[in-house]
Protein backbone atom coordinates (compact mmCIF):
# COMPACT_ATOMS: atom_id res chain seq x y z
CA UNK A 1 0.00 0.00 0.00
CA UNK A 2 0.93 3.80 -0.88
CA UNK A 3 1.05 6.21 2.04
CA UNK A 4 -2.40 7.60 0.92
CA UNK A 5 -3.72 4.26 1.20
CA UNK A 6 -2.37 3.92 4.65
CA UNK A 7 -3.58 6.59 5.73
CA UNK A 8 -7.19 6.49 5.25
CA UNK A 9 -6.77 2.77 6.76
CA UNK A 10 -5.74 4.31 9.59
CA UNK A 11 -8.81 6.85 9.69
CA UNK A 12 -11.05 4.04 8.89
CA UNK A 13 -9.84 2.20 12.41
CA UNK A 14 -9.85 6.02 14.21
CA UNK A 15 -14.05 6.53 13.29
CA UNK A 16 -15.19 2.79 12.97
CA UNK A 17 -13.70 1.28 15.87
CA UNK A 18 -15.11 3.78 18.61
CA UNK A 19 -18.32 3.83 16.75
CA UNK A 20 -19.08 0.37 16.77
CA UNK A 21 -17.96 -0.65 20.07
CA UNK A 22 -20.36 2.50 21.32
CA UNK A 23 -23.15 1.49 19.46
CA UNK A 24 -22.72 -2.30 19.78
CA UNK A 25 -22.52 -2.31 23.73
CA UNK A 26 -24.81 0.25 24.53
CA UNK A 27 -22.08 2.20 26.51
CA UNK A 28 -23.29 5.57 26.74
CA UNK A 29 -24.74 5.91 30.61
CA UNK A 30 -20.89 5.09 31.46
CA UNK A 31 -19.14 6.08 28.62
CA UNK A 32 -19.96 8.79 26.13
CA UNK A 33 -18.82 8.15 22.52
CA UNK A 34 -16.31 10.89 23.63
CA UNK A 35 -15.17 8.58 26.25
CA UNK A 36 -15.20 5.91 24.28
CA UNK A 37 -13.05 7.37 21.47
CA UNK A 38 -9.83 8.55 24.29
CA UNK A 39 -10.07 4.52 25.53
CA UNK A 40 -9.70 3.75 21.82
CA UNK A 41 -7.02 5.90 21.20
CA UNK A 42 -4.95 4.57 23.90
CA UNK A 43 -5.70 0.67 22.97
CA UNK A 44 -4.99 1.29 19.34
CA UNK A 45 -1.45 3.19 20.78
CA UNK A 46 1.54 1.24 21.14
CA UNK A 47 0.89 0.76 25.05
CA UNK A 48 -1.48 -2.20 23.87
CA UNK A 49 -2.01 -2.43 20.12
CA UNK A 50 1.40 -1.86 19.32
CA UNK A 51 2.87 -4.77 22.02
CA UNK A 52 0.18 -7.21 20.98
CA UNK A 53 0.91 -6.73 17.18
CA UNK A 54 4.02 -4.60 16.78
CA UNK A 55 4.46 -5.26 12.85
CA UNK A 56 1.05 -4.69 12.24
CA UNK A 57 1.20 -1.13 14.77
CA UNK A 58 4.28 -0.16 12.69
CA UNK A 59 3.22 -0.82 8.98
CA UNK A 60 -0.35 1.16 9.42
CA UNK A 61 1.18 3.91 12.32
CA UNK A 62 4.38 4.51 10.28
CA UNK A 63 6.27 7.71 10.53
CA UNK A 64 4.72 9.28 7.57
CA UNK A 65 1.34 8.51 8.72
CA UNK A 66 1.67 9.82 12.29
CA UNK A 67 2.66 12.90 10.77
CA UNK A 68 -0.09 13.75 8.94
CA UNK A 69 -2.09 12.68 11.28
CA UNK A 70 -0.87 14.88 13.71
CA UNK A 71 -1.46 17.89 11.35
CA UNK A 72 -5.30 17.03 11.18
CA UNK A 73 -4.89 16.70 14.77
CA UNK A 74 -3.22 20.07 15.42
CA UNK A 75 -5.67 21.83 13.61
CA UNK A 76 -8.97 20.07 15.04
CA UNK A 77 -7.61 20.71 18.82
CA UNK A 78 -6.86 24.60 17.98
CA UNK A 79 -10.26 24.85 16.73
CA UNK A 80 -11.73 22.74 19.68
CA UNK A 81 -9.65 25.48 22.21
CA UNK A 82 -11.32 28.69 20.68
CA UNK A 83 -14.30 27.67 20.85
CA UNK A 84 -13.78 26.51 24.64
CA UNK A 85 -12.63 30.36 25.18
CA UNK A 86 -15.70 31.49 23.09
CA UNK A 87 -18.26 29.41 25.80
CA UNK A 88 -16.95 31.60 28.24
CA UNK A 89 -19.69 34.26 29.76
CA UNK A 90 -17.33 36.77 31.90
CA UNK A 91 -20.78 38.72 31.84
CA UNK A 92 -22.96 36.33 34.01
CA UNK A 93 -19.67 35.39 35.79
CA UNK A 94 -19.33 39.19 37.48
CA UNK A 95 -23.02 39.30 37.74
CA UNK A 96 -22.86 36.16 40.57
CA UNK A 97 -19.52 37.09 41.54
CA UNK A 98 -19.45 36.02 45.30
CA UNK A 99 -20.95 32.80 45.18
CA UNK A 100 -18.94 32.31 41.72
CA UNK A 101 -15.21 33.48 42.99
CA UNK A 102 -16.16 31.53 46.42
CA UNK A 103 -17.04 28.15 44.31
CA UNK A 104 -14.81 28.32 41.66
CA UNK A 105 -11.73 29.38 44.19
CA UNK A 106 -12.38 26.30 46.14
CA UNK A 107 -13.04 24.00 43.01
CA UNK A 108 -9.50 25.03 41.98
CA UNK A 109 -7.52 25.18 45.27
CA UNK A 110 -8.58 22.14 46.62
CA UNK A 111 -7.42 19.51 43.88
CA UNK A 112 -4.36 21.57 42.92
CA UNK A 113 -3.10 21.45 46.63
CA UNK A 114 -4.28 17.61 46.74
CA UNK A 115 -2.67 16.86 43.11
CA UNK A 116 0.90 19.28 44.42
CA UNK A 117 1.01 16.78 47.41
CA UNK A 118 0.72 13.25 45.01
CA UNK A 119 3.43 15.29 42.53
CA UNK A 120 5.78 15.66 45.45
CA UNK A 121 5.80 11.91 45.96
CA UNK A 122 5.82 11.53 42.73
CA UNK A 123 9.66 13.49 42.75
CA UNK A 124 10.73 10.70 45.07
CA UNK A 125 10.89 8.11 41.86
CA UNK A 126 12.78 8.50 38.82
CA UNK A 127 11.00 8.82 35.53
CA UNK A 128 8.10 10.80 36.17
CA UNK A 129 9.31 14.76 36.25
CA UNK A 130 10.20 15.86 32.68
CA UNK A 131 13.35 16.36 31.50
CA UNK A 132 13.11 20.07 30.99
CA UNK A 133 11.30 20.94 34.06
CA UNK A 134 12.08 22.44 37.35
CA UNK A 135 10.42 20.50 40.45
CA UNK A 136 8.24 23.79 40.82
CA UNK A 137 6.54 23.04 37.08
CA UNK A 138 5.96 19.69 37.52
CA UNK A 139 4.32 19.92 40.89
CA UNK A 140 2.13 23.26 39.48
CA UNK A 141 1.76 21.47 36.35
CA UNK A 142 0.62 18.10 37.62
CA UNK A 143 -1.31 19.34 40.33
CA UNK A 144 -3.50 21.74 38.00
CA UNK A 145 -3.75 19.31 35.82
CA UNK A 146 -5.52 17.62 38.88
CA UNK A 147 -7.68 20.88 39.51
CA UNK A 148 -9.04 20.95 35.85
CA UNK A 149 -12.99 21.17 34.68
CA UNK A 150 -13.47 20.01 31.38
CA UNK A 151 -15.77 22.67 30.21
CA UNK A 152 -16.94 22.02 26.31
CA UNK A 153 -17.16 17.92 28.16
CA UNK A 154 -19.19 19.17 31.03
CA UNK A 155 -21.50 21.50 28.58
CA UNK A 156 -22.36 18.21 27.05
CA UNK A 157 -22.28 15.78 30.46
CA UNK A 158 -25.03 18.33 31.36
CA UNK A 159 -26.91 18.22 28.30
CA UNK A 160 -27.25 14.57 28.67
CA UNK A 161 -28.52 15.10 32.42
CA UNK A 162 -31.04 17.91 30.92
CA UNK A 163 -29.96 20.50 33.30
CA UNK A 164 -27.80 22.72 31.04
CA UNK A 165 -30.29 25.55 30.65
CA UNK A 166 -31.35 25.30 34.35
CA UNK A 167 -30.09 27.31 36.81
CA UNK A 168 -28.09 24.90 38.49
CA UNK A 169 -26.55 24.21 34.71
CA UNK A 170 -25.56 28.12 34.60
CA UNK A 171 -23.94 28.07 38.19
CA UNK A 172 -22.31 25.11 36.66
CA UNK A 173 -21.05 26.91 33.83
CA UNK A 174 -19.90 29.87 35.42
CA UNK A 175 -17.69 27.88 38.45
CA UNK A 176 -15.98 25.86 34.98
CA UNK A 177 -15.35 29.22 33.32
CA UNK A 178 -13.72 30.78 35.68
CA UNK A 179 -11.60 28.08 36.47
CA UNK A 180 -10.56 27.63 32.73
CA UNK A 181 -9.91 31.40 32.49
CA UNK A 182 -6.77 30.41 35.99
CA UNK A 183 -5.95 27.29 34.48
CA UNK A 184 -5.07 28.84 31.09
CA UNK A 185 -3.48 31.73 33.17
CA UNK A 186 -1.21 29.39 34.96
CA UNK A 187 -0.39 27.60 31.88
CA UNK A 188 0.81 30.93 30.54
CA UNK A 189 3.20 30.77 33.75
CA UNK A 190 4.21 28.09 33.52
CA UNK A 191 5.66 27.84 29.61
CA UNK A 192 7.21 31.36 30.39
CA UNK A 193 10.92 30.93 28.96
CA UNK A 194 13.33 33.51 30.51
CA UNK A 195 15.37 33.45 27.33
CA UNK A 196 12.46 34.46 25.27
CA UNK A 197 10.78 36.45 28.30
CA UNK A 198 10.66 39.82 26.07
CA UNK A 199 9.10 37.90 23.19
CA UNK A 200 6.34 36.79 25.75
CA UNK A 201 5.85 39.63 26.83
CA UNK A 202 6.04 41.41 22.98
CA UNK A 203 3.51 39.31 22.42
CA UNK A 204 1.09 39.53 25.01
CA UNK A 205 1.42 43.52 24.23
CA UNK A 206 0.55 42.82 20.38
CA UNK A 207 -2.31 40.51 21.47
CA UNK A 208 -3.99 43.16 23.85
CA UNK A 209 -3.43 46.51 21.11
CA UNK A 210 -4.76 44.28 18.16
CA UNK A 211 -7.73 43.05 20.36
CA UNK A 212 -9.01 46.56 20.31
CA UNK A 213 -8.74 46.32 16.46
CA UNK A 214 -9.83 42.95 16.24
CA UNK A 215 -13.27 43.28 18.07
CA UNK A 216 -14.48 46.75 16.18
CA UNK A 217 -13.74 44.91 12.97
CA UNK A 218 -15.96 42.24 14.09
CA UNK A 219 -18.92 44.33 15.32
CA UNK A 220 -18.82 45.74 11.40
CA UNK A 221 -18.93 42.38 9.60
CA UNK A 222 -21.49 40.24 7.83
CA UNK A 223 -22.24 36.95 9.81
CA UNK A 224 -20.23 35.13 7.04
CA UNK A 225 -17.53 37.47 7.13
CA UNK A 226 -17.21 36.70 11.00
CA UNK A 227 -16.45 33.14 10.46
CA UNK A 228 -13.66 33.70 7.73
CA UNK A 229 -11.98 36.48 9.94
CA UNK A 230 -12.66 34.84 13.40
CA UNK A 231 -10.38 31.67 12.02
CA UNK A 232 -7.01 34.31 10.30
CA UNK A 233 -7.50 36.02 14.06
CA UNK A 234 -6.88 31.95 15.59
CA UNK A 235 -4.34 31.15 12.94
CA UNK A 236 -2.43 34.34 14.17
CA UNK A 237 -2.72 34.11 17.96
CA UNK A 238 -1.63 30.61 17.53
CA UNK A 239 1.30 31.53 15.46
CA UNK A 240 2.39 33.84 17.60
CA UNK A 241 2.00 32.33 21.09
CA UNK A 242 4.20 29.45 20.06
CA UNK A 243 6.64 31.57 17.99
CA UNK A 244 7.03 33.48 21.78
CA UNK A 245 7.42 30.33 23.43
CA UNK A 246 4.17 29.86 25.09
CA UNK A 247 2.21 27.34 23.17
CA UNK A 248 -0.16 27.33 19.93
CA UNK A 249 -3.05 26.30 22.34
CA UNK A 250 -2.82 29.35 24.37
CA UNK A 251 -3.05 31.49 22.07
CA UNK A 252 -5.85 29.53 20.25
CA UNK A 253 -7.76 30.11 24.06
CA UNK A 254 -6.52 34.32 24.14
CA UNK A 255 -8.24 34.18 20.74
CA UNK A 256 -11.19 32.55 21.46
CA UNK A 257 -11.62 34.77 24.99
CA UNK A 258 -12.21 37.90 23.47
CA UNK A 259 -14.58 36.75 20.82
CA UNK A 260 -18.32 37.50 21.45
CA UNK A 261 -20.70 34.50 21.00
CA UNK A 262 -23.75 37.03 19.63
CA UNK A 263 -21.26 37.41 16.51
CA UNK A 264 -21.98 34.28 15.58
CA UNK A 265 -25.21 32.18 16.81
CA UNK A 266 -25.84 29.93 19.52
CA UNK A 267 -27.03 27.68 16.91
CA UNK A 268 -24.07 28.18 14.61
CA UNK A 269 -21.52 27.72 17.73
CA UNK A 270 -23.25 24.49 18.89
CA UNK A 271 -23.15 22.70 15.30
CA UNK A 272 -19.33 24.14 14.81
CA UNK A 273 -18.60 22.54 18.47
CA UNK A 274 -20.69 19.22 17.39
CA UNK A 275 -19.00 19.09 14.23
CA UNK A 276 -15.36 19.66 15.38
CA UNK A 277 -15.74 16.90 18.15
CA UNK A 278 -17.16 14.78 15.29
CA UNK A 279 -14.90 15.07 12.40
CA UNK A 280 -11.36 16.31 13.89
CA UNK A 281 -11.43 15.60 17.92
CA UNK A 282 -11.27 11.95 17.24
CA UNK A 283 -8.04 12.15 15.10
CA UNK A 284 -6.49 13.85 18.05
CA UNK A 285 -7.56 11.32 20.42
CA UNK A 286 -5.61 8.85 18.52
CA UNK A 287 -2.82 11.03 18.15
CA UNK A 288 -3.01 11.07 21.71
CA UNK A 289 -3.45 7.65 22.36
CA UNK A 290 -0.18 6.66 20.31
CA UNK A 291 1.57 8.85 22.74
CA UNK A 292 1.12 6.84 26.10
CA UNK A 293 3.46 3.83 27.15
CA UNK A 294 3.63 2.78 30.26
CA UNK A 295 7.54 1.77 30.52
CA UNK A 296 8.26 2.05 34.42
CA UNK A 297 7.86 -1.76 35.95
CA UNK A 298 5.25 -2.90 33.63
CA UNK A 299 2.01 -1.23 35.49
CA UNK A 300 2.68 1.66 37.43
CA UNK A 301 1.61 4.15 35.58
CA UNK A 302 -1.86 2.64 36.72
CA UNK A 303 -1.17 3.09 40.62
CA UNK A 304 0.23 6.46 39.99
CA UNK A 305 -3.39 7.11 37.74
CA UNK A 306 -5.11 5.73 40.55
CA UNK A 307 -3.30 8.46 42.88
CA UNK A 308 -3.95 11.27 40.80
CA UNK A 309 -7.89 10.32 40.30
CA UNK A 310 -8.48 10.49 44.27
CA UNK A 311 -6.22 13.54 44.29
CA UNK A 312 -8.59 14.65 41.72
CA UNK A 313 -12.03 13.71 43.06
CA UNK A 314 -11.40 14.25 46.81
CA UNK A 315 -10.23 18.00 45.77
CA UNK A 316 -12.81 18.59 43.51
CA UNK A 317 -16.11 16.81 46.62
CA UNK A 318 -14.15 18.42 49.26
CA UNK A 319 -14.20 22.20 48.05
CA UNK A 320 -17.92 21.65 46.82
CA UNK A 321 -18.47 20.97 49.97
CA UNK A 322 -16.50 23.73 51.55
CA UNK A 323 -18.25 25.87 49.35
CA UNK A 324 -21.83 24.39 50.16
CA UNK A 325 -21.53 25.27 53.65
CA UNK A 326 -20.32 28.89 53.25
CA UNK A 327 -22.70 29.62 50.48
CA UNK A 328 -25.79 27.95 52.13
CA UNK A 329 -26.68 25.32 49.43
CA UNK A 330 -29.47 23.40 49.75
CA UNK A 331 -28.99 19.25 51.41
CA UNK A 332 -27.54 17.19 47.88
CA UNK A 333 -26.14 20.33 46.00
CA UNK A 334 -22.58 20.15 47.22
CA UNK A 335 -22.47 16.18 46.07
CA UNK A 336 -23.84 16.77 42.30
CA UNK A 337 -22.03 19.85 42.04
CA UNK A 338 -18.46 18.38 43.18
CA UNK A 339 -19.12 15.39 40.66
CA UNK A 340 -20.02 17.37 37.94
CA UNK A 341 -16.64 19.56 38.33
CA UNK A 342 -14.40 16.72 38.84
CA UNK A 343 -14.98 15.85 35.05
CA UNK A 344 -11.82 15.99 33.24
CA UNK A 345 -12.49 14.92 29.59
CA UNK A 346 -10.80 16.76 27.06
CA UNK A 347 -9.35 19.79 28.43
CA UNK A 348 -7.18 17.51 30.93
CA UNK A 349 -5.68 15.97 27.66
CA UNK A 350 -4.99 18.95 26.21
CA UNK A 351 -3.15 20.52 29.13
CA UNK A 352 -1.12 17.16 29.54
CA UNK A 353 -0.46 17.18 25.97
CA UNK A 354 0.90 20.76 26.69
CA UNK A 355 2.80 19.77 29.78
CA UNK A 356 4.68 16.45 27.95
CA UNK A 357 5.51 19.07 24.32
CA UNK A 358 7.45 21.09 27.12
CA UNK A 359 8.93 18.02 28.75
CA UNK A 360 7.36 19.37 32.33
CA UNK A 361 6.29 15.69 32.67
CA UNK A 362 7.24 12.12 30.62
CA UNK A 363 5.46 10.06 28.42
CA UNK A 364 4.42 8.12 31.73
CA UNK A 365 3.54 11.05 33.78
CA UNK A 366 1.46 11.57 30.85
CA UNK A 367 -0.12 7.98 30.66
CA UNK A 368 -1.22 8.32 34.58
CA UNK A 369 -2.77 11.53 33.33
CA UNK A 370 -4.86 10.37 30.08
CA UNK A 371 -6.25 7.43 32.23
CA UNK A 372 -7.14 9.57 35.22
CA UNK A 373 -8.98 11.18 32.55
CA UNK A 374 -10.69 8.95 31.23
CA UNK A 375 -11.58 7.02 34.70
CA UNK A 376 -12.90 10.74 36.41
CA UNK A 377 -14.84 11.20 33.13
CA UNK A 378 -16.85 7.99 33.53
CA UNK A 379 -17.59 8.16 36.80
CA UNK A 380 -19.23 11.40 36.40
CA UNK A 381 -23.13 10.20 34.80
CA UNK A 382 -23.62 7.16 36.77
CA UNK A 383 -22.64 9.09 39.73
CA UNK A 384 -24.61 11.98 39.47
CA UNK A 385 -27.63 10.77 37.72
CA UNK A 386 -29.14 9.03 40.81
CA UNK A 387 -28.06 12.17 42.60
CA UNK A 388 -29.81 14.10 40.69
CA UNK A 389 -33.03 12.16 40.15
CA UNK A 390 -33.32 12.58 43.94
CA UNK A 391 -32.67 16.12 44.54
CA UNK A 392 -35.12 16.59 41.51
CA UNK A 393 -37.42 14.68 43.64
CA UNK A 394 -37.28 16.74 46.21
CA UNK A 395 -37.46 20.25 43.80
CA UNK A 396 -33.94 20.99 44.82
CA UNK A 397 -32.97 21.08 40.35
CA UNK A 398 -34.64 24.12 38.73
CA UNK A 399 -34.40 26.85 41.78
CA UNK A 400 -32.82 29.95 41.08
CA UNK A 401 -29.55 30.46 42.49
Amino acid sequence: MNTSEIFLLAMLLIFAVPYLFWRLLKTDYFAPLVVVQIIMGVILGPGVMGNLFPEYHKFVFNPDVVKTLNGVSMWGVILFVMLAGVELDLKKTWQYRRESMTTAGLSLGMPLLFGCGAALLLLNYQGWIGAKAAPWQFLIGTGMACAVTALPVLVMLMEKLEILRQPMGQRLLRYASLDDVAIWGVLALLMLDWERVGRQAGFLAAFAILTFAYRRLMVRLSKNDRWAVALIWLIACSFGADWAGLHFMVGAFLAGVVMDADWFGQEALDAMFKNVLLILMPVFFLSTGLRTKWDLGGYSVFFVAGLLLLASVGGKLAAAHMAGKILKWKEGEASIIGWLLQSKGLIEIVFANILLDKQIITSETFTALLLMAVGSTMLTIPLVHPKLHRAQNRGLVGQAS
